[in-house]
This record gives structure tokens, C-alpha cells and sequence, in this order.
């Protein structure tokens, strides 16, 4: 059974160490993407396209963005849609806004499953280590403090793991999360501007 039980001890700090490895790489990806997707000059951007939508006749801008840039990619597909008068404009920018989502998102899951078990994971650590803390107690007696001691410091390490890996994918997570969800309000705010534009320029 002991050997059963250290198999399992090290093997917690085993996946401890990929669950920090992925964690990473998803971090390091994600913070890619989003700088790449937002660039400079976006607020710039942003603004300039609602006041252009909202007061002038005509749509023009001239504030330069990158083309990966989620604002610019969401306008000009918008911008194709108005220019062949298609109908359904609504629709199809809902359309978009859920593909971005799905850009945004991705592997946020990750970090989210990860923030959540980490802990879990490392109590297990925990559990085994003072099951064999408590053997080695029961099998040396008094005599095998030092060992004991030892063994509920490992168990312990396991916890302070978990929570290591968790704290920071949390945090994360969050700010990833918060970034796609004012990203997204942005989206549905140019969306309703463009629908705005095109019943008035119908109108006219």
C-alpha cells in the first residue's frame, strides 16, 4: 500500500508540473492573440467610427489600426454587407460578433479548468502524504518523528502547489475573460451604430 501511496505523491507533483506548463502556454497564447487582435489605437478607432457613423453623411475615418485588429475586421465585413446591399445586416453582424466570441474564448476553458482543480489536486497531494506520514508513525513509533515530520512537510508543499498554480491561472483567467467581455460590448455597440447608419441612409 505505502508504495501505491508514494506512486500517488509524486505523481500529484508530476501533474502539477504539466498543469503549469499548459497553464503557461495558454497564458502566453492568449496574450499573443489579444495583443495582435487589438494593436494600437483602437479607442482612437472605436470613436472614430461612431462619431463618423453617427454625425456624417458618409463613412470616413482615417485613424490606422492593425488589419488583424478585431474592430477593423468587425467594420469591414460590415462595410462589404452595406456596399452590396444585402439584406439580413442584423443577422449577419450577430453572426460575426459569435465567431469573435469564439476567437476570444478560446482556450479560456483551460485556464478555468485548471484554476479550479489545481487546488484539488494538490489536497489530494496532501491527503496522500499524511496517509504516509501517519504509516511511517504507525511503523517506526516515536522514534520516527524525524521521518514523520518530513513526510507531512511534502504533504503539505503539495497544497501550497496547488494553490501556486491556481492563484495566478485564476487571475488570468479573469483578466482574459474581462478583456473578450468589454471587447464583445464594443462589438454589439458598433453592430447597433451600423444598423443605425443603414436604416437612416435607406431613408435618405
Amino acid at each position: 500500500m505505502l508504495e501505491y501511496v508514494e506512486f500517488g505523491e509524486e505523481f500529484i507533483f508530476f501533474v502539477m508540473g504539466i498543469a503549469s506548463v499548459v497553464a503557461l502556454a495558454v497564458f502566453a497564447e492568449r496574450l499573443i492573440y489579444f495583443k495582435k487582435s487589438l494593436g494600437k489605437n483602437n479607442e482612437s478607432y472605436l470613436d472614430e467610427v461612431r462619431n463618423s457613423l453617427q454625425e456624417e453623411p458618409e463613412i470616413n475615418w482615417k485613424t490606422n489600426v492593425n488589419e488583424d485588429s478585431i474592430y477593423s475586421r468587425f467594420i469591414q465585413f460590415a462595410m462589404r454587407q452595406l456596399s452590396l446591399g444585402r439584406r439580413g445586416l442584423d443577422e449577419s453582424l450577430e453572426g460575426q460578433i459569435l465567431s469573435e466570441k469564439l476567437e476570444l474564448e478560446k482556450r479560456l476553458p483551460i485556464l478555468n479548468t485548471l484554476g479550479n482543480n489545481a487546488p484539488f489536486i494538490g489536497l489530494l497531494g496532501t491527503v496522500l502524504g499524511v496517509i504516509k506520514a501517519f504509516y511511517g508513525l504507525g511503523t517506526l513509533g516515536s522514534s520516527g518523528a524525524e521521518v514523520v515530520m518530513r513526510s507531512i512537510s511534502t504533504a503539505l508543499l503539495a497544497t501550497a502547489a496547488g494553490l501556486g498554480v491556481a492563484i495566478p491561472v485564476v487571475m488570468a483567467n479573469n483578466y482574459f475573460s474581462r478583456k473578450a467581455k468589454v471587447i464583445l460590448q464594443n462589438l454589439e455597440i458598433l453592430k447597433k451604430e451600423l444598423l443605425s447608419f443603414q436604416m437612416n441612409k435607406t431613408k435618405v
